[in-house]
């Protein structure tokens, strides 16, 4: 059984390609430049998004509940219940079952024609794809806002913009990978006879590619992988968290109808909703046709993933232990208020939010004078109180806490050390069900690794006393080379200490930030410029984007003949 799309304005792919291939190199130049590009505006209340799109998008956001999504693809007949959102109210949408082998075959089949349209043409439907999906930013943010608990604000631009400019980034790459070389060539050896051959290289796609969403950041993490596997000619499967589903469900109902209206088979993009009790991750990523599998989320599956999706190239960002450094600063109320912000955002749900802060035991010299280890604690204790009252503006950078989980870690972790900031917790003034707790903050030491040395996923952070810098970094070191790392922050009070921090973030494999007092903060990475992990370390094994995330999603089959006469 098949749900089917509604009928779509056709898309002259000619016309399309002429139009898109001047804005793809300008994403090309601005990836090889890392300098600034973002084709979607991230300023929530931009006109180019209408003229209140804030509840234009919550009444799309509403009425798609209602209607559900138009979906082509293989169904078994029966439906998987809708996420009940963290702040309170169960989505009345729901999605279709499916049988993991059905949508292989049927993904598996839609390739060849996709695979023959070439580079030029997938990208420029690719981007066509994301553009529409721009289009729908602000229902999109509803969608990730009502799934994952992030903030609006913050759903809107992490779950639209800045998503989708990570998934044009992914397309660029892809696309410049794939043009890299000639595509045919007559080919002549030298010589008193001189040999000649026409030769043609095919870009070949590896096969059918699954995601695997996770529960925080369904769009942010999801669309490179998506992305780069369709620009390279594979089939896609979304295969959400079950928590997470309606983000990248969105995604699949735009790219089936840009795909269709190109004369394509909607079955190169397909959702696979699944439910707690029932999953389909594992079968979807060990099935033989499954040739790439993007992955976000626990180490432990993770590391199952890598070492059993054998037949599949497997692009994996698990659990790391993020730090940071303060030997010193001359801008000290700004750097708590860097940090304080930095351990709130979106209750800590990041895998950029920094846990173990080291600090020396000694104390460190800021333009304020010295502060002692226990000054530096209340410092920042103080500023997540500043940052965090009243409550209204302390729920619009918290969000609410979706897993039961978080919470029992946060009890768990006040009884191992003392406690500098408890963990409040607070009322939302819109949503009476959200679960919203404040950062709490522990002061340990360094021996104490039992408690600091491990991911507490959630609003956790440890101040850990330590010998001196010198020990911090070796402690950094340790750590990312066992745990892995996203991020890595220094407040360095000398250009000696900036110097050795660079030497362990490079010997560690982890990319550092320094002395962020400002609007930057340490958890954020901007598309075109930024990195987003290296693979150089346990907490992933590919970095968002660059060239090695994208080659592997195709190979070069190369024809060659002696032309006649």
């Amino acid at each position: 059984m098949s749900t089917t799309t509604s009928a779509a304005t056709s898309i002259d792919t000619g016309a399309l390609v002429d139009r898109q291939l001047p804005d793809l190199r300008d994403a090309v130049a601005a990836a090889r430049s890392r300098t600034y590009l973002s084709r979607y505006s991230e300023r929530i209340t931009d006109p180019a998004y209408g003229d209140d799109p804030i509840a234009a998008g919550a009444a799309a956001f509403e009425a798609l509940q209602e209607r559900g999504l138009d979906l082509d693809q293989p169904t078994t007949g029966e439906t998987v219940p809708g996420e009940r959102s963290p702040y309170g109210p169960q989505l009345s949408i729901s999605y279709p079952a499916v049988d993991p082998a059905a949508l292989v075959a049927a993904a598996r089949d839609a390739m060849p024609a996709w695979r023959d349209a070439g580079p030029d043409v997938r990208a420029a439907l690719c981007v066509e794809i994301l553009d529409r999906l721009g289009a729908r930013a602000h229902e999109l943010g509803q969608a990730v806002h009502h799934t994952t608990g992030q903030p609006l604000v913050m759903a809107f631009q992490a779950g639209a913009p800045h998503a989708l400019d990570r998934g044009l980034e992914a397309v660029a790459y892809a696309w410049d990978a794939q043009i890299r070389h000639a595509a045919s060539v007559t080919w002549e050896k030298p010589g008193k006879r001189p040999t000649i051959m026409e030769k043609r290289f095919h870009v070949v796609p590896r096969g059918v590619e699954v995601t695997i969403g996770c529960r925080t950041f369904p769009t942010w993490n999801g669309l490179p992988g998506l992305m780069a596997s369709l620009a390279t000619g594979n089939a896609v499967i979304a295969k959400p968290h079950p928590s997470s589903v309606l983000p990248l469900g969105i995604v699949v109902e735009v790219a089936q109808q840009v795909l269709t209206a190109a004369g394509f088979s909607a079955h190169l993009a397909t959702l696979a909703a699944d439910t707690p009790d029932r999953p389909l991750a594992i079968e979807l990523a060990t099935h033989a046709d499954v040739k790439l599998v993007d992955f976000t989320g626990s180490t432990t599956f993770g590391d199952w993933l890598e070492a059993n999706a054998t037949q599949a190239r497997v692009f994996t960002e698990k659990a790391g232990l993020n730090t940071i450094v303060i030997d010193g600063t001359e801008q000290a109320a700004a750097m708590f208020a860097n940090l304080a912000f930095s351990l709130s955002l979106y209750s800590g749900q990041m895998c950029t939010t920094p846990q173990a802060v080291f600090v020396p035991r000694g104390g460190i010299d800021t333009d304020e004078g010295h502060l002692s280890f226990e000054q530096v604690g209340e410092r920042l204790a103080s500023a997540l109180e500043d940052l965090l009252e009243p409550a209204k503006k302390g729920v619009e950078i918290l969000g609410s806490i979706g897993d039961p989980a978080v919470v029992e870690r946060i009890e768990e972790a006040a009884g191992l050390g003392t406690v500098v900031a408890e963990s409040r917790a607070l009322e939302h003034p819109a949503w009476p069900d959200a679960v919203v707790r404040t950062p709490l903050v522990v002061a340990v030491d360094a021996a104490d690794a039992d408690a600091w040395d491990t991911e507490r996923f959630g609003p956790i952070g440890f101040l850990v006393a330590t010998d001196g810098t010198d020990h911090a970094l070796e402690l950094v070191r340790d750590t990312v080379g066992r745990r892995g790392a996203i991020t890595f922050g220094v407040y360095a009070g000398s250009d000696e200490v900036r110097a050795a921090a660079t030497e362990v973030a490079l010997d560690a494999g982890v990319s550092a930030s320094f002395d962020l007092h400002g609007t930057v903060f340490v958890n954020q990475t901007t598309a075109f410029s930024d990195f987003h992990a290296t693979g150089a370390n346990p907490a992933a094994n590919a970095s968002l984007v660059d060239d090695a995330f994208v080659a592997p999603r195709f190979a070069i089959v190369e024809t060659r003949w002696h032309p006649e006469g």
